[in-house]
């Protein structure tokens, strides 16, 4: 099993920069990917991006891509998701997630993974 506990969400305004993390633990070595998602009320879990764990490969989804940036601390077993020039679109529920396998490089897709943390709620205001 891999637990993940996400971080960092809460109010800001359009414009500003927020860094979320996701800690992992328990079985770490078994981790492939981890990626982050978001997701609104009303709507599917929105992909955003993904890091390989072994390899340190990022993919990025088109909405996010330039604007936010995935990272990782290995001495921490924890993944990073750094937001910048925030929109009121952003405003979500933000997810991160853990795959044990899947496509190269990095799964795409929520059935992908096979652990979620909590969600950690970020709302950007005008």
């Amino acid at each position: 099993q891999v637990q993940l506990v996400e971080s960092g969400g809460g109010l800001v305004q359009a414009g500003d920069s927020l860094r979320l993390s996701c800690a992992a633990s328990g079985r770490t070595f078994s981790i492939y990917a981890v990626g982050w998602f978001r997701q609104v009320p009303g709507k599917e879990r929105e992909f955003l991006g993904a890091f390989s764990w072994s390899g340190g490969i990022t993919r990025y989804a088109d909405s996010v891509k330039g604007r936010f940036t995935i990272s990782r601390d290995e001495t921490r077993n924890t993944v990073y998701l750094q937001m910048n020039s925030l929109k009121l679109e952003d405003t979500a529920v933000y997810y991160c997630a853990a795959a044990r396998g899947g496509r190269w490089p990095v799964p795409l897709v929520a059935s992908e993974y096979d652990y979620w943390g909590q969600g950690t709620q970020v709302t950007v205001s005008s």
